[in-house]
């Protein structure tokens, strides 16, 4: 992607809802990307200096960069220990998603009915010469333990159970029954 196509948005993507006071929540919807990562960790940051007991976060995402993720989920960490942090997965939770939705406070982690659930190893890709794409790949890796570890912290989900999964080499869907099971999230709603 060109860096004029990076610069090119819709309004809708730039646009931030300002809530009233006193409602305590906040959204990730669409890619996880630098912008969202942004908004999310303001908005988390802002809840937790406004002293909010706690709040909700929807989430409703494809996925997207692992470091935004990554970003998003140490300030999650962060907060989690002043307030509450009540995520909700609706629709899609997906990729990056995952990890943010089992990031809630345990016993507080919903999943929608019907929302679809997916996780799979990293992707990466690059090109160039050989030795960029060997360092390239062993920061993937890097990349994937950070996951696997972080998921394991997160969920019910073994190192073993995830690299089980993985090894399956395609996208892995679960229920909203199986995320509960795996303990990614903790009440189908």
């Amino acid at each position: 992607m060109s860096e004029q196509e990076e610069q090119v948005g819709t309004e809708e993507e730039e646009e931030t809802v300002e809530l009233p006071p006193g409602i305590n929540l906040i959204g990730l919807f669409g890619d996880v990307s630098e912008k969202k990562a942004e908004e999310a960790i303001y908005a988390l940051k802002t809840l937790e200096i406004l002293e909010t007991e706690e709040f909700e976060f929807y989430i409703s995402t494809h996925g997207g960069n692992a470091s935004d993720m990554f970003a998003i989920y140490d300030m999650m960490r962060l907060t989690r220990d002043k307030c509450n942090i009540a995520t909700v997965g609706l629709g899609k939770v997906m990729s990056a998603g995952v990890l943010l939705l089992a990031a809630g406070t345990k016993g507080k982690r919903k999943v929608g009915k019907n929302c679809r659930i997916m996780i799979h190893s990293v992707i990466g890709g690059s090109a160039g010469p050989l030795h960029d794409l060997e360092n390239e790949m062993k920061e993937i890796n890097k990349m994937q333990e950070m996951y696997i570890d972080a998921l394991c912290d997160e969920s019910d989900l073994t190192r073993g159970k995830i690299r089980d999964l993985f090894s399956k080499n395609v996208n892995i869907y679960l229920s909203a029954k199986e995320a509960v099971e795996y303990g990614i999230a903790d009440l189908i709603i």
